[in-house]
C-alpha cells in the first residue's frame, strides 16, 4: 500500500548477529514515554536523504512491501518484523496506526488487543468474548507496552518465528530503522503508513480525523521521513484533510473488494499518488481501464502471498505487491535479475 519512487535495493545477506543485537534489547522496562524505547535504538535521527525524494521516472521493477514488516515469518507490527523485513531488502515497510490513551501513535492493526496475537498486561490470555475491554484508545502506552504481542502461535502463518515483541510507538519504528539502515549497507527504505480510521470508530477506537491525523503528521516531521513516507487509509476523510494540509504529501487510497475503483477514486476528490486494492479484483482489463481513466496513478495491491498470484499480477504489471512474505517476491526478482 504504496509509495511512488522505487528503490532498487542491494542483495543483502541478513546479519543475524546485528539482528538479535538489536531486537533482543526491546524487551528492556518502559517508564516515561520519553524513555519507553530502549537504548539500543536511541540515536539522533538521519535527516532526510537527497535519495528519498520522489521521483516519477519508471520503475525498473515493481516495488515490495512488507506487509505488518513480514507478518509470515515475525510477529506483526513488531520491531523484529521491521528490521528482519528491511535485512531482507524490502523497498518500502507497510505499518498500521492507532492512537492510545495519552495521545501516542501506536503500531497495530486494531484498535485493541487482538487477542488471536497478543496476551494481556497481566501475562495471561485475552478472553476473545471481552475484546472490546481491551481498546487501545482507553489505554495508556504504558500498559499496552506491557502486552506481549509476539508469542502466540499463528495457525495461518506456521513459519513465524515466536519471540518476545511489543507494540511499538511509530517513533520507535523510525528509529530503529533508520539506524540499522546504514549498518545493513542499504538505501534508505520508504514508509506506508496506513491511518486506522472509520467513521464509526471516531472517539470510540480513535479521534476524529483532523486529531488523528496531526498526531501521525507530527511523527513523520520529527522522525524527518515524510518524504520518504505515504500515508494510507481506507477513510478517504483522511486523506482529504492530508491533501488539503499537505498537498506535496503521497497518498494512497486502499479499498476493500466490494468497492468500485473509479467510484471510490472520484469520490475521493482528488487523485492520490497510489491506490490499493484488494489483489482479487486486479486484472489485466481493470488495470487497462485504470490506466485510462487516471494515467500516471500508480498500483499497489494488497496483500499478495502465494507465488501464483505474485507472478500472475507481475506479468499484468503493477507498480508494486504488498505481501506477508516478501522474500517470496524478492527471490523470484533476483531470479529475473
Amino acid at each position: 500500500m504504496k509509495s511512488y519512487a522505487c528503490w532498487v535495493s542491494r542483495k543483502i545477506t541478513p546479519n543475524p548477529g546485528f539482528l538479535s543485537a538489536h531486537v533482543s534489547s526491546s524487551t528492556d522496562g518502559l517508564t516515561r514515554s520519553e524513555d519507553a524505547f530502549p537504548a539500543a535504538y536511541r540515536l539522533h535521527l538521519l535527516p532526510s536523504s537527497p535519495f528519498a525524494m520522489p521521483d516519477s521516472s519508471p520503475s525498473p521493477r515493481p516495488e515490495v512491501h512488507g506487509h505488518r514488516g513480514c507478518r509470515g515469518s515475525r510477529p506483526e507490527n513488531t520491531l523484529p518484523a521491521f528490521l528482519h523485513a528491511l535485512a531482507l531488502g524490502v523497498d518500502v515497510l507497510e505499518l498500521d496506526v492507532v492512537i492510545s490513551a495519552d495521545k501516542q501513535v501506536v503500531v497495530s492493526h486494531e484498535p485493541w488487543l487482538n487477542p488471536d496475537i497478543c496476551i494481556g498486561p497481566d501475562g495471561t490470555p485475552l478472553d476473545s468474548a471481552a475484546s472490546s475491554l481491551f481498546n487501545l484508545y482507553l489505554l495508556p502506552y504504558a500498559t499496552i507496552r506491557r502486552c506481549d504481542c509476539g508469542q502466540v502461535r499463528q495457525r495461518n502463518f506456521p513459519e513465524q518465528v515466536l519471540q518476545s515483541a511489543f507494540k511499538p510507538l511509530l517513533r520507535h519504528v523510525f528509529a530503529a530503522v533508520e539506524q540499522a539502515t546504514p549498518a545493513l549497507g542499504r538505501l534508505p527504505v520508504r514508509y506506508s503508513v496506513e491511518v486506522k480510521s472509520s467513521p464509526d470508530g471516531d472517539t470510540v477506537f480513535h479521534p476524529i480525523p483532523s486529531e488523528f491525523l496531526a498526531l501521525v503528521l507530527a511523527e513523520l516531521h520529527a522522525a524527518r521521513v515524510i518524504a520518504r513516507t505515504t500515508l494510507m487509509s481506507f477513510d478517504p476523510r483522511i486523506l482529504q484533510i492530508a491533501h488539503q494540509q499537505q498537498p506535496d504529501l503521497a497518498t494512497c487510497l486502499l479499498v476493500e473488494a466490494n468497492q468500485s475503483w473509479n467510484a471510490s477514486l472520484h469520490a475521493l476528490g482528488f487523485v492520490p499518488t497510489t491506490f490499493g486494492p484488494d489483489y482479487h479484483t486486479v486484472s489485466a482489463k481493470s488495470v487497462q481501464s485504470l490506466r485510462t481513466a487516471f494515467p500516471g496513478l500508480r498500483l499497489v495491491p494488497w496483500t499478495v502471498n502465494e507465488m501464483s498470484d505474485i507472478q500472475r499480477l507481475l506479468a499484468i504489471g503493477v507498480d508494486g505487491l504488498t505481501s506477508d512474505y516478501p522474500e517470496r517476491i524478492l527471490a523470484l526478482q533476483n531470479r529475473r535479475d
